[in-house]
């Protein structure tokens, strides 16, 4: 692996979509309204090669955070417990809504460092959810992932006093993605450069490596694919060299997926 990490500065999270299926639909999720309304820009859902999979964690570099999910559930990959084990010396993490707990828990437990269920405003299945995930405490006991939940919007919290996991709070996305926001504008580092950029790329089902993780159905982030260039080359090339120099200057508006988004790279409560 040592070949392929050289000078990948600032990387510190990568995200790895091993699917792109999903089983819910959430009201507020941005594909709902790009497969309604933009039907040509609908993402063809389908799942990571494995193969692919493995010449991508070659070049991962061991202690990064790799989150094994982008607009899917990762869970549905029909090898999510091979991929995991894969990542073996990172910090695995996944961000579910949970449907699969149980059903995928041998394939989770002991598998993963962390995982977040994703609590979502107004969602008709909340108490299902909260008995998968009782249950899925229940099997897991003492052992990893850590868990925690991942309120999304205005949630009833004392639903889920009782199970004492930490708790992440953001904010309630608007339907076309995760770009904008309802309520409030995030929060802007001091540095006035988005920290996904600096640090945050992904790279989808089929190997679009992206600047971020921001919901892009145009592929607007994409600087490249992994099956043509290695992720070192990628990180380190001109056209994302040119895009972080827009960035230092503040000029975001120059870059096609940053010039319409609201995210700076730092999470932001729902409070």
């Amino acid at each position: 692996m040592e070949k392929y990490n050289r000078c990948l500065n600032g990387l510190l999270s990568i995200n790895i979509e091993l699917t792109s299926r999903c089983n819910k639909a959430c009201w507020m999720c941005g594909r709902r309204r790009v497969e309604k309304e933009m039907p040509e820009r609908a993402i063809a859902y389908g799942d990571m090669d494995f193969e692919l999979l493995k010449e991508i964690e070659k070049q991962i570099p061991y202690g990064i955070v790799v989150q094994f999910h982008k607009d899917g559930e990762a869970l549905l990959y029909p090898r999510f417990g091979d991929a995991a084990r894969l990542f073996e010396g990172r910090i695995r993490n996944i961000v579910t809504n949970g449907k699969l707990l149980v059903e995928k828990a041998d394939e989770i437990i002991d598998n993963l460092e962390t995982i977040s269920v994703s609590i979502v405003e107004n969602d008709p299945e909340a108490e299902e959810q909260l008995e998968i995930i009782k249950k899925f405490l229940e099997i897991k006991g003492n052992r990893n992932p850590a868990t925690s939940l991942r309120f999304v919007g205005d949630i009833d919290e004392s639903k889920y006093a009782s199970l004492g996991l930490l708790i992440v709070r953001r904010q309630l996305h608007s339907p076309f993605g995760s770009f904008a926001y309802k309520k409030k504008p995030p929060t802007i580092p001091e540095i006035g450069i988005c920290m996904d950029f600096l640090s945050h790329p992904t790279i989808s089902r089929e190997g679009d490596f992206s600047i971020c993780v921001r919901f892009d159905p145009e592929k607007l982030g994409v600087i490249g694919n992994v099956k043509e260039q290695t992720i070192y080359q990628l990180w380190n090339s001109e056209i994302r060299k040119q895009w972080l120099q827009y960035h230092i200057e503040g000029r975001r508006d120059k870059i096609p997926l940053c010039s319409k988004c609201e995210y700076w790279g730092v999470p932001t409560s729902g409070l």
